[in-house]
């Protein structure tokens, strides 16, 4: 059995298939820009992705291929979290509160130690990751069906494929969430982080819209 070279190639589509622009990605550098619940979000996030994969190489996909009216659900509900949520990142873009302005205060101070002066609680910002993952049928598509495909390729190994292709999410979501706050110089003042979520809220409208728009 050739165990490396099934992983290797798990970790190699893994990767190819997660570092994209994307709802989960940006909501992930965001909170690693604000060095909030940073552990807690790409640990929701690489754990979603274990199990969908997971998921996928067992089979489940074939069941849920025989209900396309369930990634219809998926679809639309997944649409409007998306446009609900960039509504908010656009109405915070155009008029920023007072956390907004503590956060570009407290980065520009660049006090380490000091962080966000209000923070969010954990339990909106893991709700929310959860909304982002399990609610936009392209995860399903990437993880359940693709990865899991081409994981029952390598007959024996696909087992070591999953193993890669879940490496690669947590090389990719840790990476980001971490890496993240070496953006901090340039996301100092209150403009930056206004721009930021003008940015948020233009791509997550698009994915919502795109969601529901005839292929």
């Amino acid at each position: 059995m050739r165990v490396l070279p099934s992983l290797l190639a798990g970790l190699g589509l893994g990767l190819s298939l997660i570092v994209a622009i994307g709802a989960q990605n940006l909501f992930v550098l965001r909170q690693g820009l604000r060095r909030e619940h940073v552990v807690l979000v790409a640990t929701i996030c690489t754990l979603s992705d274990a199990a969908l994969i997971l998921l996928g190489v067992s089979g489940v996909g074939l069941v849920l291929l025989a209900a396309p009216w369930l990634v219809g659900i998926v679809r639309w509900a997944g649409a409007l979290f998306l446009v609900t949520y960039g509504l908010l990142a656009a109405r915070r873009a155009w008029r920023p509160s007072a956390e907004a302005l503590e956060v570009g205060e407290a980065r520009a101070q660049a006090s380490g130690s000091a962080g966000v002066a209000t923070r969010t609680r954990a339990l909106p910002v893991a709700l929310t990751c959860l909304a982002l993952t399990w609610l936009n049928p392209h995860v399903y598509l990437d993880t359940v069906f693709l990865l899991g495909t081409v994981a029952n390729t390598h007959a024996e190994g696909r087992w070591a494929f999953a193993a890669g292709a879940v490496l690669g999410s947590v090389v990719w979501f840790y990476g980001l969430a971490f890496g993240a706050r070496l953006l901090g110089r340039w996301l100092a003042t209150p403009r930056a982080w206004r721009i930021l979520d003008a940015i948020i809220a233009v791509v997550m409208i698009a994915l919502g819209v795109m969601l529901v728009l005839p292929a």
